[in-house]
């Protein structure tokens, strides 16, 4: 029998994980829920000796959904629309997923199962949305919610990087030319001082001790560099370490609007689209923390599933979390009292994304500027450093 991974509360509220045998996914939650456990997650696992073939781009994977969704709508067979779809793959590791994916389904199982095996490329929210689907025959309508979930996704990270790629060039090209003005055209200003005999003005002792730390301990500086980044990196992958940087980056003036208002978007998008698909809420809220992209939004919204669970709405927790803005809150709560919390989310969702173009559009207006006069500045200190002491020398020679 196959294994499942289950995560849950027991009787006191406290969290728990664990790994049960059972025919079936729903015979592992009934199991678990007869044990007092309530359920939050139940994943099949991969068996021994299974492969992990990597993530999938986003792009690839909304490609196969929409025209998954087609083929369903068309009445094919699971087994033929995953066959065809497949053999027309032109990512290789995607391709042999898919095989996967159709060799498990053949052997009988669900197809929410099948996709489980493969986290790396179907997420949490896939593979629910996907359960959702065939437990309520709507498998095609679900794929089609899916396919255009993963399209505004992608269009949403392109706007960010997008944004970040302006700044990060005219850095890029800022500390090249700087390091080759201090490798090749500081020394031989420097050679030239050193037989004046004077004392040289102080911004230009700067420049040349610049220079000659840069030409004589460029691996020190490398491995200095190198050993921040990673880290940073290192530390970001802690609970502490990535709650406290992405504090830090919600708090950076422009760009931390731009990375809450992403945040927003994501959440709202993702919540909305797991509900209108039958997604029951705690488990919705819980997956879309996961999807979340930031810590701080991430604890915000398992701190309003907590209040949820105990009985309240919504809107009231999200607003006692101040991450959330107040129209997003407001919107949530006219949601509920609405019964239309789904499109409610949908529209802020859609607010929102239109909130990021604006924002990027504010953001690369604004480091144009910055970025112009931080380079100006720095070439500009450079260049007067090591010209002063020749507008010294002149001086003296008027005098004499």
């Amino acid at each position: 029998m196959p294994a499942y991974a289950w995560k849950g509360k027991n009787r006191l509220g406290e969290v728990q994980e664990g790994v049960l045998v059972s025919d079936s996914r729903d015979a592992a939650a009934n199991t678990l829920k007869r044990n007092g456990i309530e359920v939050i997650n139940v994943r099949l696992m991969a068996s021994e000796g299974g492969k992990s073939f990597g993530k999938v781009p986003a792009k690839d994977l909304a490609i196969f959904t929409r025209q998954f969704s087609v083929m369903i709508d068309a009445g094919l067979p699971l087994v033929q629309c995953l066959e065809i779809l497949g053999a027309q793959q032109k990512h290789k590791g995607f391709q042999r997923i898919i095989e996967a994916v159709r060799d498990d389904v053949e052997k009988g199982l669900t197809l929410q199962a099948a996709l489980s095996k493969h986290p790396k490329a179907f997420n949490d929210l896939y593979v629910n949305m996907v359960g959702a689907g065939e437990t309520g025959g709507i498998l095609d309508v679900i794929l089609q919610r899916l396919s255009g979930y993963i399209e505004k996704a992608v269009k949403l990270t392109a706007k960010v990087k997008g944004a970040m790629t302006y700044p990060i060039a005219v850095i890029s090209i800022a500390i090249i030319v700087v390091v080759i003005i201090m490798v090749k055209v500081i020394p031989v200003f420097s050679a030239m001082y050193e037989g004046l005999g004077s004392k040289l003005p102080y911004p230009t002792l700067v420049c040349i001790a610049l220079s000659n730390a840069i030409i004589n301990y460029w691996y020190l500086l490398a491995i200095a560099i190198a050993g921040i980044v990673i880290g940073l990196r290192q530390y970001y992958k802690t609970p502490t370490g990535k709650l406290q940087i992405d504090t830090v980056l919600l708090r950076i003036p422009v760009i931390g609007d731009l990375l809450r208002k992403v945040a927003v978007a994501r959440f709202c998008r993702t919540l909305g689209t797991l509900i209108s698909s039958g997604v029951p809420i705690l488990e919705g809220m819980d997956i879309t923390a996961r999807t979340a992209g930031n810590q701080v939004i991430h604890n915000a919204i398992l701190k309003s599933k907590d209040a949820v669970e105990q009985g309240r709405n919504i809107s009231a927790p999200l607003a006692e979390t101040k991450v959330f803005p107040a129209m997003v809150v407001q919107m949530v709560g006219v949601g509920e009292a609405t019964g239309a919390l789904d499109a409610m989310l949908s529209k802020v969702a859609d607010f929102y994304e239109d909130e990021v173009d604006n924002a990027v559009a504010n953001l690369t207006s604004l480091m144009e500027p910055i970025m112009i006069a931080i380079l100006g500045g720095i070439i500009g200190f450079i260049v007067i450093a090591m010209y002063l002491p020749i507008f010294n020398l002149a001086n003296v020679f008027g005098k004499d």
